[in-house]
């Protein structure tokens, strides 16, 4: 039997389009990948966000990280490879949510979380027994979980430092894959384990936890923000609104170096809220309330909101908009709703005949922006329009600079300097993306 036939590896991941973006982020999952690689095998990772893959490339194998809006793309790009005769694996939450579409174009799947499932392929590989689909474990400890940062030497991504805590969120929401992923699995790293990665951290850099809720739970956000007082380091993270509702953990963020937090308000209807299975997110108080006392922790705020609800209307996204303006949120992003694969939203509007494209990742004639299912109270193309001017005002000129120079929050060097270089990346990636098609 052959062995040892691995000696190149070449780890992608793709881009929406065929065209280059400026708010790319070091993806952990491929720094996961090159951690539990053999030392002996040479690593190149292309990251088609910010350069282009070469169509020259002869690994051995290639593994591709595919989310709904890159597919695609992703596809295409397996499709350069295979056709020279080169195996390509797949991972990420499209191949977990639709494993028979990704295995079309690829030799081999992992479902789930990589570690482990990544260890059996690589070996298999080698034995040529590679299988086809491969189970990764959404429950297992993440007190080995480690990252080989090197890949992404010299690459040009915005200054900013992704770090994990834990996996998975307490809350099911119906437009979130999340739940579907993980299941109820919640999981945080030991705390030495999570102080010994952050030790090692670029201090002028801001730390993004990329935790789909750094909230897990009382205890555990308590245990890592008593680490993180004393490192002297800034983060930012995602966070469930609830945490407003804690004064004490308000304080220890703060005093810990919290300076962002993305929070998901999504709607200001009630009745949005309770469809959506987010009725909780009026708990911690009046929105305004929620964002004054973050700013009057010099936290800056990144909200979320999604429209296409059944009680939305034109005139609840311009609703959102001036609340936006009003509490001078640093950022903003204001999202048609996109119902992707098992989702508890897909499942329903598939259900109810509301689906314009059923497979709009795939569809040639699916641009960004463009509407995807049928509002029960806006026409379609309307609603889809409304939501790009939103973004276009918030991102216009003057209020970008009414939010930076005027947030509550103050002013101060490194948060401001952050803030203004999101704004215009935002600003930018608006424009850039809006009616592109998915893929080359």
């Amino acid at each position: 039997m052959h062995k040892n036939r691995l000696k190149r590896l070449t780890l992608l991941r793709p881009n929406m389009g065929d065209y280059r973006s400026t708010d790319g982020l070091p993806p952990m999952s491929m720094s996961i990948l090159a951690a539990r690689t053999p030392a002996d095998v040479e690593i190149t990772f292309y990251d088609d966000k910010i350069e282009v893959v070469p169509e020259d490339d002869t690994p051995d194998l290639v593994a591709i990280t595919v989310e709904t809006f890159t597919a695609r793309r992703a596809y295409e790009l397996a499709a350069r490879y295979r056709d020279r005769g080169i195996s390509v694996v797949m991972g990420g939450y499209h191949p977990t949510f639709l494993p028979e579409e990704a295995l079309q174009h690829a030799d081999a799947i992992v479902i789930g979380d990589a570690e482990g499932a990544w260890e059996r392929l690589l070996d298999d590989f080698n034995h040529n027994r590679l299988e086809r689909t491969y189970q990764g474990g959404t429950s297992a400890s993440l007190n080995d979980f480690r990252q080989d940062k090197r890949i992404f030497a010299g690459k040009k991504y915005m200054p900013v430092e992704p770090v994990q805590y834990g996996r998975g969120c307490r809350f099911a929401c119906d437009f979130c894959s999340i739940r579907a992923f993980y299941k109820e699995s919640l999981r945080v790293r030991s705390i030495d384990n999570m102080v010994a990665e952050l030790t090692t951290l670029n201090r002028r850099k801001l730390i993004f936890f990329a935790d789909d809720n750094l909230f897990s739970s009382r205890a555990e956000l308590e245990a890592l923000l008593t680490a993180l007082k004393p490192l002297g380091l800034r983060w930012s993270c995602q966070i469930s609104i609830d945490v407003a509702r804690d004064e004490t953990l308000l304080d220890k963020m703060a005093e810990s170096g919290c300076v962002f937090v993305l929070i998901g308000f999504e709607s200001l209807s009630r009745d949005n809220l309770k469809q959506m299975g987010k009725p909780w997110n009026h708990v911690a108080g009046d929105y305004q309330q929620v964002v004054r006392k973050l700013h009057q922790r010099k936290i800056a705020v990144y909200g979320t909101f999604v429209f296409g609800y059944d009680y939305d209307t034109i005139d609840t996204i311009q609703q959102s908009l001036d609340f936006a303006l009003d509490a001078k949120l640093e950022i903003a992003n204001f999202n048609p709703l996109t119902p992707t694969p098992s989702s508890p939203l897909y499942d329903r509007l598939a259900q109810e005949g509301r689906l314009i494209s059923p497979t709009w990742w795939l569809d040639e004639n699916y641009r960004y922006g463009d509407p995807i299912f049928r509002p029960k109270l806006m026409d379609p193309d309307e609603f889809a329009h409304k939501c790009y001017e939103a973004k276009k005002a918030f991102y216009s000129w003057r209020s970008i600079g009414s939010r930076v120079l005027g947030t509550e929050a103050g002013i101060n060097v490194f948060r401001t300097g952050i803030v203004s270089l999101a704004n215009l990346i935002s600003r930018r990636e608006v424009f850039r993306k809006q009616y592109r098609p998915l893929g080359a």
